[in-house]
């Protein structure tokens, strides 16, 4: 049997509430800070955090490159927050922001306010149910979605949840609830679930 180990990236940001939200499902899960912790991964959820200061660490330590190589292979990758917007292909109001630029979405920084105005809504989501309460913290806003994007759930009328093949992106944060629908979803993207292990 393939061993299955899901990384999430831990340059910067709420990387360790990830990590607890996978072993609650009892999943082997490591914090990837190199390249070669990247290599020993079938998944990876990037998080949130500060955009800049993840893409930087990111090319300073190679992962960068890496990251999108294996993305591109069909490595299953999920950015919430700050990690979407490194997924994305084009940031709105910081055009000249590094990013990974894997997702054809658009998406603009802290559209739904500052921290103190963070705030949690019942979404319905394609796929995954109805009330999962999702957490907004200086939430980027997706404004625009190429045709190989799939939205799988909305609020207010834009795209919070987003799938594109093997990329996954969302506006909130499933890792500071108690509702791990988001990450077993992520986790069947990633084949756990079919491989007999979780």
């Amino acid at each position: 049997m393939v061993k299955l180990i899901v990384g999430v990236l831990g340059l910067q940001g709420d990387f360790r509430e990830h990590l607890w939200a996978l072993q609650k499902l009892r999943v082997e899960a490591i914090v990837v800070k190199t390249v070669e912790d990247l290599k020993r991964v079938k998944g990876l959820i990037i998080p949130g955090g500060e955009s800049t200061t993840i893409g930087r660490l990111a090319r300073l330590t190679g992962i960068a490159d890496e990251l999108k190589k294996r993305a591109m292979e069909g490595m299953p990758v999920y950015g919430t927050c700050a990690g979407m917007i490194l997924l994305a292909k084009r940031i709105a109001n910081y055009p000249d922001q590094y990013s990974f630029g894997l997702m054809d979405i658009t998406v603009e920084r802290n559209a739904y306010g500052r921290q103190v105005e963070s705030f949690e809504v019942d979404l319905d989501i394609k796929a995954i149910g109805d009330k999962f309460k999702a957490i907004f913290i200086r939430a980027p806003k997706i404004v625009e979605c190429g045709e190989k994007v799939e939205i799988l759930a909305k609020y207010d009328g834009s795209p919070v949840l987003v799938q594109q093949e093997n990329l996954l992106a969302g506006s909130f944060h499933p890792e500071l609830g108690t509702d791990l629908r988001v990450h077993e979803y992520f986790l069947r993207m990633v084949g756990v679930k079919y491989a007999g292990v979780y």
